[in-house]
C-alpha cells in the first residue's frame, strides 16, 4: 500500500547536497513553519545517507550558533558567548597587529571545501585576505596530489576522466584502489556502474579490502599490500611488452617516451626484469593474477582502467599514478568510448558543459597576493605554472609550505627552514587536527601559535583550539550553486530554512569582516552574484525554473570521452604537454633533478613498509579509508549514522587471533606518533597482515592523550611524498587488546 504524503509537510524544496563526498544529489526537503520534518531522495539520483541524514546535522544540538571566544586554555573547549561586532573586530584587530608587527606573510589562512559550491565557500576568505594586505597559504590537494602531478606531467592538464554513461561501453572495468558504491565517485558512478555489468562487462576489484563494490559489482577480487600498486602496473606493462599486445599505433600517434619506460620495464636500464614474479615477491599477488590481468586489459578492449586515489596517498604515489596512464597509454586505453584516462577521474575544466564560469570569489578581484608574488618559484613544481593560484591547491611560489609540513612549520618557522615565522592562522570549512598527519603534532602547533580562528559549523576538534569561532550557516540555510561533476546537471541549492540562531553565511562573514579592514570586497547581494554566474552559463536561459526546479540536466548526444578530440584529430588537437602527446617521459620531471621523482614511472618502495625495520616494532600496515558513515570529517557527530557505522578498525581473522583479539574487543592501535582505544571489526574482507582505520573520526584524547575517537591520523607521519602528496595510507602500527 502506498503511503499518502500529502499532509506531512506543508512545503517541498529542490535543493541539491554537494558535502565533499564526490557526489552530487538533489534533495527533496519537506518543512512545515520554517522547520525541516524530513528529506526525500531524488528517483533517479539516489541520495546516500549522509544527505538523507541532513535534517539531524541541521538540528543537533552542538552546532555553532553564536559567536564564541576562548575563556579557558587553547584546546579545553572553554568559551564564551559574544557578539558579531566583538567577534569580528577582534579577528579585524588581530590582522592588522600581525601585519603591522611581522608582515603578511606571519598570517596562515588554511581551508578545505566542506560544501562544493560556488558563492559560499572559503574562496572569499582568501580573496579578502589577499586585497587587504596578503596571507601564507599552503600548497598540494589532501585529496589526490598524487593524481594531479601525474595528470599534469602526462596530459598537461590536471583533469581526466569520462562522463559515467559512458561506463556501459567497456568490456573491462578495472576498479584499483576504488569503492565508488561508498564514496560515491560523482552522482550516478554506482548506477552506470550497474549498468556497465548489465551490459556484460567484467568488473575486476584490487584493493586490500574486499569492499563493498567489489562484493556488487566484481567477479574477481585481487588483494595487494598497500603502497605496492605501482610494481604491479609496471609488471603488468611488462607482460603487455613482451607477450607483443600494445598498441603501437596509438604509442606512436599519441606517445612520447615509451622506449625510455621499456627499457626501465623488461630490466635494460638496471638489469632487473620487471616480471611477474619480481612484483609477486612485492604486492603478494600470483604472478599467473598479474599476466593474466595484464592479458585481459591488453586484448579486452575498450578498457577502463578507474585508479582510485587511495594507492596515490601513499609514499611515492605519484608513481602508481603515472604507470597507471602509462599502462592505459601503451594499450590504447585512453581517449576512445569505453576506455578511461587515469589521472583525477573527474572532468572539471575538459568538458566545457560543465562550465558554470568564473565563480564569484574569482570575479571580486584579480590581484594577486603579495606574499606569493615576492617569492620564486618552487624548483619541484612546475606544472603548477599552468595552474591558476586558489585556495585549494595552491601555486608554485616557495612562500607556500606543503599542507601535510604546515605543524612543523609553525613549530619552527625560519630557524626550521622555512619561509616565515607564523604567528596567526585563519582556518575556515577544515578539521585541520583531525584530518592532517601527526595529529598530535599539529596540536601543538595549534597551542604555540598567537591568534587562532577558525568558520565551521560545530565544534570540531580544531575548533576548540580556536580563540575566536565564527559560527557557519547550512547549505540548507542559504543560496548557492553546484554541478554534478560526471552526472551531469547543474544544481540550484536552494535555501530551505532561516539559519540556526546567528549562524552566518561565509559570504555575510567576508564582508562584515571586510568593512572592518577598510576594503570593499562586494556590492551585490547574494541572488545577485548567482544570477551573473548563471548568465555565463549557456545552457540555462531561464533563471528562475531553473531555480524552481533544483536541477538542470545536460542532455548528451553521447556520452563525454576525455581526450577523444585529441585521440581522434592528433594533428590539431594536441595535448598540453611540451610536446603535444602523452608524455610517459617527462623531460619537466626530469628537469627537477630529484632521483625520488624519476622521469618515467618507476616502482620505489615506501617508508614502513613491511620490509621497514621499523616492521619488527611494528608489524601491521595501516590504511586509512572512506566509509558510509562521513564525508571526511562530515557527519561524524550525526547520531543516526554513529548507530548505523560504529567506528572500527579492520582487523583480519589470522592477525586478531594471534593477539587474543575477537570482534567487538576494544583493542589499542600504536605506534611512535600516538595511540588509540577503538573496538575492533574481525573480518575476512582485509588482507592478513593489513589493517583498516576509517578516516575521519574525530580526534578526541582523553588526559592522557590516548585517542578514543579513533582518529587515524593520530598515526599517519607528517611527511608529504615527493611530489606532495598526502601518504594517509603508508604507516605501520602494532595492536593489542586494550587493558583499560
Amino acid at each position: 500500500m502506498t503511503r499518502d504524503h500529502s499532509q506531512l509537510s506543508d512545503r517541498v524544496t529542490m535543493t541539491v547536497c554537494h558535502s565533499h563526498c564526490g557526489g552530487a544529489c538533489p534533495l527533496k526537503v519537506h518543512t512545515r513553519d520554517g522547520v525541516i520534518t524530513r528529506i526525500e531522495a531524488d528517483a533517479e539520483f539516489r541520495a546516500c545517507l549522509r544527505g538523507r541524514s541532513y535534517r539531524q546535522r541541521v538540528y543537533a544540538a552542538d552546532r555553532l550558533k553564536f559567536p564564541l571566544k576562548r575563556s579557558g586554555d587553547r584546546g579545553s573547549g572553554q568559551f564564551a558567548r559574544i557578539s558579531w561586532d566583538e567577534a569580528l573586530d577582534t579577528v579585524a584587530g588581530q590582522l592588522k597587529r600581525v601585519r603591522e608587527e611581522s608582515g603578511p606573510e606571519a598570517i596562515l589562512f588554511l581551508a578545505s571545501i566542506g560544501d562544493v559550491t560556488c558563492l559560499h565557500n572559503p574562496g572569499l576568505t582568501e580573496r579578502l585576505l589577499t586585497i587587504s594586505g596578503g596571507y601564507s597559504g599552503p600548497w598540494g590537494a589532501a585529496s589526490g596530489e598524487g593524481a594531479v602531478f601525474a595528470a599534469m606531467a602526462s596530459y598537461g592538464m590536471p583533469s581526466t576522466g569520462n562522463s559515467r554513461e559512458d561506463f556501459i561501453k567497456s568490456r573491462l572495468i578495472i576498479l584499483w584502489g576504488w569503492n565508488p558504491f561508498v564514496t560515491s565517485g560523482f552522482g550516478r558512478t554506482p548506477h552506470f556502474l550497474a549498468k556497465a555489468k548489465e551490459y556484460g562487462c567484467r568488473v575486476v576489484a584490487v584493493d586490500p579490502r574486499y569492499t563493498d563494490t567489489a562484493a556488487l559489482l566484481a567477479e574477481r577480487w585481487i588483494p595487494i599490500r598497500p603502497g605496492t600498486d605501482t610494481a604491479m602496473l609496471i609488471a603488468m606493462a611488462y607482460v603487455t611488452i613482451t607477450a607483443g599486445l600494445t598498441d603501437n599505433t596509438f604509442i606512436d600517434r599519441h606517445t612520447i617516451g615509451f622506449e625510455r619506460y621499456r627499457d626501465y620495464v623488461v630490466g635494460k636500464e638496471d638489469g632487473i626484469a620487471k616480471t611477474p614474479m619480481w612484483a609477486e615477491k612485492i604486492t603478494g599477488v600470483s604472478a599467473s593474477t598479474i599476466a593474466d590481468l595484464a592479458q585481459n586489459f591488453a586484448t579486452m578492449k575498450p578498457a577502463a582502467l578507474m585508479d582510485g586515489f587511495a594507492p596515490g596517498r601513499t609514499a611515492y604515489g605519484e608513481q602508481f599514478h603515472r604507470a597507471a596512464i602509462a599502462l592505459a597509454a601503451m594499450t590504447g586505453n585512453i581517449g576512445v568510448p569505453g576506455t578511461n584516462a587515469p589521472g583525477t577521474a573527474c572532468l572539471g575544466d575538459l568538458f566545457p558543459p560543465l562550465q558554470l564560469g568564473p565563480q564569484p570569489w574569482m570575479m571580486i578581484s584579480q590581484a594577486s597576493n603579495p606574499v606569493d608574488v615576492k617569492s620564486p618559484p618552487r624548483k619541484e613544481s612546475p606544472f603548477y605554472m599552468k595552474m591558476p593560484v586558489n585556495y585549494y591547491q595552491g601555486g608554485p611560489s616557495r612562500s607556500r609550505v606543503n599542507r601535510f609540513l604546515l605543524a612543523d612549520a609553525i613549530l619552527k618557522g625560519r630557524r626550521g627552514g622555512y619561509p616565515a615565522d607564523y604567528r596567526l592562522i585563519y582556518m575556515v570549512n577544515i578539521n585541520y587536527v583531525n584530518q592532517y598527519a601527526n595529529s598530535n603534532k599539529i596540536a601543538q602547533a595549534l597551542k604555540s601559535l598567537e591568534f587562532v580562528v577558525i568558520q565551521d559549523q560545530f565544534m570540531t576538534p580544531t575548533a576548540r583550539y580556536a580563540d575566536i569561532i565564527l559560527p557557519t550557516n547550512s547549505m540548507l540555510e542559504r543560496n548557492d550553486l553546484t554541478t554534478g561533476g560526471v552526472g551531469p546537471f547543474y544544481g540550484y541549492m536552494n535555501k530551505v530554512i532561516d539559519s540556526s540562531d546567528e549562524a552566518r553565511s561565509h559570504y555575510d562573514i567576508a564582508c562584515g569582516l571586510a568593512k572592518r579592514l577598510g576594503v570593499s570586497l562586494s556590492d551585490k547581494s547574494e541572488d545577485e552574484w548567482l544570477r551573473q554566474v548563471v548568465i555565463n552559463c549557456k545552457d540555462i536561459t531561464d533563471y528562475e525554473a531553473f531555480r524552481q526546479e533544483g536541477v538542470h540536466i545536460i542532455t548528451l548526444t553521447q556520452p563525454f570521452v576525455c581526450f577523444e578530440e585529441q585521440v581522434r584529430n592528433p594533428a590539431t588537437s594536441r595535448f598540453l604537454t611540451p610536446s603535444g602527446k602523452i608524455e610517459i617521459f617527462s623531460q619537466q620531471i626530469n628537469d627537477i633533478g630529484n632521483p625520488l621523482l624519476p622521469s618515467v614511472p618507476k616502482y620505489i618502495e615506501t617508508w614502513e613498509s613491511q620490509n621497514d625495520p621499523i616492521s619488527a616494532k611494528y608489524p601491521l600496515q595501516a590504511i586509512t579509508t572512506h566509509t558510509r558513515r562521513r564525508a571526511h570529517t562530515q557527519f561524524d557527530n550525526i547520531p543516526w549514522l554513529r548507530e548505523l557505522y560504529p567506528q572500527a578498525v579492520w582487523i583480519n581473522r589470522v592477525d586478531a587471533e594471534v593477539r587474543g583479539i575477537i570482534d567487538g574487543d576494544m583493542i589499542k592501535v600504536f605506534n611512535d606518533r600516538g595511540d588509540m582505544v577503538v573496538p575492533a571489526k574481525v573480518t575476512e574482507r582485509i588482507l592478513p597482515g593489513v589493517v583498516d582505520i576509517p578516516q575521519g573520526a574525530w580526534y578526541t584524547p582523553d588526559e592522557r592523550g590516548v585517542d578514543r575517537g579513533g582518529c587515524a591520523n593520530v598515526l599517519t607521519r607528517d611527511k608529504p611524498s615527493p611530489a606532495g602528496a598526502f601518504p594517509s595510507n603508508t604507516l605501520l602500527v602494532q595492536i593489542e587488546k586494550a587493558r583499560d
